[in-house]
């Protein structure tokens, strides 16, 4: 029985000298020029909250003597899709700006939740649902939200929700152009999480999609009134320039990815942006890209003016394990060796938190290159080495054995099944090379830190990061050849599902929960046009997948639609299915291998591994030590038995952390708000919502009340909420789902006024 579960196949305002923020009631709008400069983090204008993705607020009302008294004060739907895994909204001048309904950019009453304006995009296939950009001139008079959507960036008057004509072409600019690559081959290059401002300009990543040529992700800056590109940063090098001999001659005309699909963080006082980089395409085989691969896997500390890379830091080389950099680096101050020192921490995939001085880039800790496992892939030649930090401790367990299998997996055959399939498996510690034969990726491609997972108070040097242990069993396999066979529609389908769908979706299309949904009834779900759209230009992590011509896409709908009546003939499915039951060891030179995710859950959807699944860890970086680490969250059936501190399964999105001493948090798989005490881990205020939180908290202040937001997806099935809880009932517009959106709290009125 194969009890293993695969991923899918194909898978800010900066303060330039002079700049103004305003802080008002609702829809107060600033006279020119007479406002003063905000409090340092007393506000929450931009995605993480600041230039530095701090994730911090500097407010006290709600603290540790009141936070049990926090209560839902309003909701505001954002279903039929809308954002996806969460967001981060933002609140400027008393109004919050968020994704809405249908992938639209809203305005609200921050205090109230009412609509100001909604901003429909239209057809939308990929969207920056994390978050939206701010930003204003000198005086307020000219007020932006830039967001990417359809591949283009896009300028909104803030004011009006209008599109914005004079900027680029009509509103928006193409990001496909500029990269040294026919433009209309690329089919995804937007990312989900928004750029960063720094004075006129705003500093994008891009999320190019994990298939082999895939786009580069090359880093850029666009002027904000124009739309004109300012500069760009090739993060794989072209001739001539530095890193170029870490690839191979040609690479910079195929290699894709090595991009910044995650956070960017800004040291506005220097003018230094530093851009986390993420693996080259193809994730888990390098053949065609042997060499250490800069700028893949990086720190990059970049001008922000000009584009030019003052120092780098490589985490992962030659990465075959999708080890991606996406956690926005945290810029704190810390006492070490008796002085001063301004750094940068970085928490990985990988578990590892790097810490580095944030002038040079050198370690404040020694990081030592160590030996790791060979590759025996045909014509691949693994990194010989790794850099393993020496002092700080990891915050997620970096290995997986037979012994650690879930305890809680309800089948014991099936508990069994998975301890023999673990044992058997290729498992040399962490950075083993995928190969043809089972191998375990610990922590997994989807495990450690993602976006969103870190905050820091720097006032104290304490480095907070949320992180998930989750366990990839990998397989490369030669992609089949494309099978060409008569019948039905349905049939022809099949074989189109299952030559480019298997291996993320399931052979019965039941996928793999929580993050890769099922396709059955999907058509019907989201429509025709809607399935169409995300199999040609991706969606979110899911790549377009290239190579199908129009009577593809219609077979592959009549067998989402009628699975039932597809009747391959037995060889031909034998065929297609066989690379996955005997592959080959050698291919000749040249051949490209293919792997999924390999999520590893149970079948009654728990996590391979034992529990805690994700855990919250505090790390005081003035001596580089753990201080705390606690279980994040639980998981609702579970602790309906009584089994609690089992951590959330699979997490998605982050926390933010109070001068108070609270670092607020939702957990997805139990639909619960927390407040954790910063010093202990303790949990000091828990609330259920009628949804799963996802996305990063935002804490402002409006009339001199301090609130806190939270978006949420709808959840698969219905719950019953306790009573007295504090819940506000979900509202909703008679369009989508009155769960998903972005829930509200407070302190009751008149509480905390004395804080």
């Amino acid at each position: 029985m194969r009890v293993r579960l695969y991923w899918f196949a194909a898978t800010s305002l900066a303060l330039a000298a002079g700049a103004v923020m305003l802080v008002a009631g609702p829809r107060a709008a600033a006279k020119a020029g007479s406002a003063s400069a905000a409090a340092p983090y007393s506000t929450w204008r931009e995605y993480g909250g600041s230039p530095d993705d701090a994730q911090y607020s500097a407010l006290k009302q709600i603290d540790r003597s009141n936070v049990a008294q926090l209560r839902q004060v309003w909701f505001y739907p954002a279903g039929n899709n809308g954002f996806r895994y969460g967001s981060n909204p933002i609140v400027i001048h008393g109004e919050m700006y968020v994704v809405g309904k249908n992938n639209s950019a809203v305005a609200l009453d921050a205090a109230t939740g009412k609509e100001i304006w909604v901003h429909d995009f239209g057809k939308v296939t990929n969207f920056n649902s994390r978050g939206l950009v701010y930003w204003q001139n000198q005086d307020g008079s000219d007020r932006r939200i830039l967001c990417v959507v359809n591949n283009t960036l896009t300028a909104i008057d803030a004011r009006s929700g209008k599109t914005i004509d004079s900027f680029g072409d009509n509103g928006s600019v193409d990001l496909r152009v500029g990269l040294g690559r026919d433009p209309t081959t690329i089919r995804q290059i937007g990312s989900q999480t928004p750029g960063r401002i720094y004075g006129d300009l705003i500093l994008e990543g891009s999320a190019t999609g994990e298939e082999y040529e895939s786009p580069p992700g090359d880093l850029r800056a666009y002027n904000v009134i124009t739309g004109q590109m300012a500069w760009i940063f090739h993060t794989v090098p072209h001739p001539g320039e530095p890193g170029y001999d870490t690839w191979p001659a040609d690479a910079w005309k195929y290699i894709g990815g090595t991009n910044t699909w995650g956070e960017i963080s800004l040291d506005a006082k220097r003018g230094v942006a530093y851009f986390p980089t993420g693996s080259p395409t193809y994730d888990f085989y390098g053949a065609d890209r042997n060499g250490a691969d800069l700028y893949s896997d990086c720190i990059l500390a970049i001008d922000a003016r000009t584009g030019k890379l003052i120092w780098h830091y490589q985490t992962t080389h030659h990465d075959l394990w999708d080890y991606d950099l996406m956690v926005g680096p945290k810029l704190l101050t810390v006492n070490h060796d008796g002085h001063k020192v301004d750094i940068l921490a970085q928490a990985g995939k990988n578990g590892f938190l790097y810490v580095l001085n944030r002038e040079t880039g050198k370690p404040i800790w020694p990081i030592v290159e160590r030996p790791v496992p060979k590759s025996d892939m045909p014509n691949q030649v693994a990194w010989p080495t790794q850099p393993f930090p020496t002092v700080i401790p990891p915050f997620a367990r970096q290995k997986f054995t037979a012994d650690e299998v879930d305890p809680y997996i309800a089948a014991p055959k099936e508990r069994e099944a998975i301890r023999a399939e673990v044992a058997a498996a290729r498992n040399f510690g962490i950075y083993t090379p995928v190969d043809t034969g089972d191998t375990i990726e610990m922590p997994g491609n989807n495990g450690g830190a993602n976006w969103g997972s870190a905050a820091v108070d720097s006032n104290k040097g304490l480095f907070f990061v949320l992180s998930k242990d989750a366990p990839s069993m990998l397989q490369l396999e030669p992609k089949p050849p494309r099978r060409q066979i008569t019948g039905s529609p349905e049939t022809k389908g099949q074989v189109v599902y299952l030559q480019n769908c298997r291996m993320c979706h399931m052979a019965n299309m039941a996928g793999q929960p929580p993050s890769i949904p099922s396709l059955v009834g999907a058509v019907d779900r989201v429509g025709e046009n809607q399935v169409r759209s995300v199999v040609r230009g991706g969606l979110g992590s899911m790549p377009a997948i290239t190579g199908l011509d129009s009577s593809d896409l219609d077979n592959l709908i009549a067998y989402l639609r009628h699975p039932q009546e597809a009747h391959v003939p037995p060889d031909i499915l034998a065929s297609i299915m066989a690379p996955h039951v005997q592959p080959p060891r050698l291919a000749p030179p040249g051949t490209r291998y293919w792997t999924g995710y390999g999520y590893m859950n149970s079948t009654d959807g728990l996590p391979a591994i034992g529990p805690p699944w994700s855990a919250l860890t505090a790390y005081d970086l003035n001596t580089g030590t753990i201080k705390w680490q606690v279980p994040f969250g639980g998981v609702t059936r579970l602790e309906d038995m009584g089994i609690t501190n089992t951590g959330s399964f699979w997490p998605r999105g982050g926390i933010a952390v109070t001068a108070s001493g609270l670092i607020f948090g939702g957990a997805k798989s139990d639909g619960t708000m927390r407040a954790y005490d910063e010093m202990t881990g303790k949990v000091l205020w828990e609330s259920k919502i009628a949804a799963d939180p996802e996305g990063t908290p935002a804490v402002y202040e409006v009339a001199g009340r301090e609130y806190l937001v939270m978006s949420a997806s709808q959840r698969p099935t219905k719950i019953a909420l306790s009573p007295g809880g504090g819940m506000v009932p979900a509202q909703s517009n008679g369009e989508g789902s009155t769960t998903q959106g972005y829930y509200v709290f407070a302190l009751p009125e008149g509480a905390g006024e004395s804080h």
